[in-house]
């Protein structure tokens, strides 16, 4: 058996602790890569409007009449339904489903929840355009709560479309790229539940990321999000917005939303 000298074993281990060194001082020197990306299925409404859009303002009591509502996610948990029916919450969404990969935990909780103290109620669908097709996941929502009933206490299903908190801004989709993908799921839910969906989303992302394509506001309520006094510009084709997120820092749980219209306007809504 060959004789090895200490002098050239030494060199090896010192190449291979260098290599380890290096690739533990790559991994210190950016720490907040991995942190700052949150799980997949974590996503929930008005997550990068805050990031985006800013914050700062309220309604102002001069508004209208809208009617009080909240929207929801696992990330509430179980959620004091009595508590925000109390303080005049009127109507709520839940999420349901995000992708083809994860459904609410805390779906029956909450959906359930906010119908049972007299609320009305819906369900969201978080999108993920860069996973699967808008039909798979129009198709996934409805097979996991957000199908729509005809009994006067159900708001069709409403997708939400913002930016990936994931990734790139638009999901790597060309404007046309996006448009098409929306349509394939509205499209697709229509046909499942016979309603149109809601869409959620911000301006300055769908200006961003569908060239500000006017062609869904014929069938299409537009759900607003914008922290601030006043919904501001709406998207493209909208002359109204049916729904606005207006706070993610409201009391009992964090976001609030106002319905354009008094309380028998959402009714209407929910009876199509």
């Amino acid at each position: 058996m060959p004789v090895h000298r200490s002098g050239s074993v030494r060199p090896r281990h010192l190449f291979l602790a260098g290599l380890l060194l290096a690739a533990l001082s790559l991994v210190l020197a950016d720490p907040a890569t991995a942190a700052d990306t949150p799980a997949r299925g974590s996503a929930r409404m008005g997550m990068g409007v805050a990031a985006h859009d800013g914050t700062g303002g309220m309604p102002s009591s001069a508004d209208a009449t809208q009617t009080e509502g909240v929207d929801v996610s696992g990330y509430q948990g179980n959620v004091a339904w009595s508590t925000l029916w109390s303080s005049g919450v009127r109507w709520a969404y839940t999420k349901a489903s995000e992708g083809t990969y994860y459904t609410n935990p805390y779906f029956a909780q909450q959906y359930n929840g906010s119908y049972n103290v007299g609320m009305i109620r819906g369900a969201y669908h978080f999108a993920t355009p860069d996973t699967t097709s808008g039909a798979t996941q129009a198709n996934y929502f409805v097979d996991h709560g957000g199908g729509w009933s005809r009994d006067g206490k159900t708001l069709p299903g409403a997708l939400d479309i913002e930016w990936n908190p994931y990734g790139a801004e638009c999901y790597g989709k060309s404007a046309s790229a996006m448009v098409s993908w929306i349509a394939d799921f509205l499209n697709t839910y229509k046909a499942r539940t016979g309603r149109d969906a809601v869409i959620y989303t911000a301006t300055s992302w769908w200006t961003d990321c569908t060239g500000n394509y006017g062609g869904f506001a014929a069938n299409n309520p537009l759900w607003i999000a914008r922290y601030a006094s006043s919904v501001g510009t709406l998207p493209a084709g909208w002359g109204y917005y049916t729904m606005w997120q207006y706070t993610s820092s409201g009391p009992t749980v964090g976001d609030h939303d106002k319905f354009n219209g008094a309380l028998d306007r959402v009714v209407a809504l929910a009876n199509g």
